[in-house]
């Protein structure tokens, strides 16, 4: 399995982005793909997560109500819609997939088999 994400870049406070995280190399329907960051000096940090079959999503306190995360299943294509961006969102973003949803977890990145090579998100005025 190959993730390829995109659509980083700098943005200011209260700004919007989009980003993609295109999969490839595998068959996805029981998998789980989310999205993780990491600012620098910090440990990576889970932001959302989708079920690739039903679309049921699970969001971090920090993004709930601002960050949407969705999937196309004839593209495989999995998207990050981040919305009143803060600065405290700079990070370089990853995403991740599990081959098997993973009830009540799924928010940590060691449960996580396959990374995408992160993107740059840089928020500032």
């Amino acid at each position: 399995v190959q993730l390829q994400a995109s659509g980083g870049g700098l943005v200011q406070p209260g700004g919007r982005l989009r980003l993609s995280c295109a999969a490839s190399g595998g068959s996805f329907s029981n998998y789980g793909m989310g999205w993780f960051r990491q600012a620098p000096g910090k440990e990576r940090e889970f932001v959302a997560v989708i079920r690739w079959m039903t679309g049921m999503t699970v969001y971090a306190d920090s993004v709930k109500g601002r960050f949407t995360i969705s999937r196309d299943r004839a593209k495989n294509t999995m998207y990050l819609q981040m919305d009143s961006l803060k600065p405290e969102d700079t990070a370089v973003y990853y995403c991740a997939a599990r081959s098997a949803w993973r009830v009540g977890g799924m928010r940590t990145s060691d449960e996580y088999s396959y990374w995408g090579q992160g993107t740059q998100v840089t928020v500032s005025s």
